[in-house]
């Protein structure tokens, strides 16, 4: 008997199919896919069950953060980006945003078959994302220091490298607050960014 896929979707199983296995308690819905309960909680699912479908979209912020595991919940819209160089066109859609950004290929690392930022990639964008609350990229960055995936010296070597660039000082600055969180001080009020 052949197995299931462990990232279930339309194309595997009818929408009614998997609804009556969600309700009989067999699959649970799952960043836009369908997982069967057993299936371990591992980045590699958590990726594909992101990217399901995406193409050639690079898993990048809060849900790169997710999929390396320093985020709880999955990000109500997807993030993914595409590199400048690439002369793709991605049509719009509900529950995803696309950027296209710099990036080279040492900053992408493959999870589950799909491209995803590497963790210090994620925190340099996040902390430079003005439109995330400061509490969340504070909270994903720190999850991927304490977590291993990263060191805050080569957080704070990255960004302090980069130079111009825009929203910088609100990196710097939620560095800091990064910096508190994972040292046991007492943190600070939010930036307002």
């Amino acid at each position: 008997m052949a197995r299931l896929p462990s990232v279930l979707g339309t194309d595997d199983l009818s929408l009614p199919e998997l609804c009556a296995a969600r309700l009989d308690g067999e699959v649970v819905a799952l960043a836009g896919g369908w997982v069967p309960i057993d299936e371990p909680d591992l980045p590699s699912l958590r990726a594909r069950a992101l990217a399901g479908g995406v193409g050639p979209l690079i898993i990048e912020r809060l849900s790169a953060a997710w999929v390396h595991g320093s985020v709880v919940a999955v990000p109500r819209v997807g993030q993914f980006c595409l590199p400048s160089h690439a002369r793709t066109a991605v049509a719009p859609e509900v529950g995803r945003q696309v950027r296209e950004v710099g990036i080279d290929a040492e900053e992408i690392v493959e999870i589950g078959g799909c491209p995803c930022t590497t963790p210090l990639r994620t925190a340099f964008d996040l902390l430079r994302d003005h439109t995330t609350e400061d509490a969340l990229v504070v909270g994903a960055v720190a999850g991927l220091i304490e977590t291993g995936a990263i060191a805050y010296e080569d957080v704070r070597r990255r960004v302090e490298a980069s130079g111009r660039m825009p929203h910088k000082r609100l990196a710097l600055a939620r560095l800091a607050l990064v910096e508190r969180a994972t040292s046991g001080e007492p943190s600070t009020p939010a930036l307002g960014g």
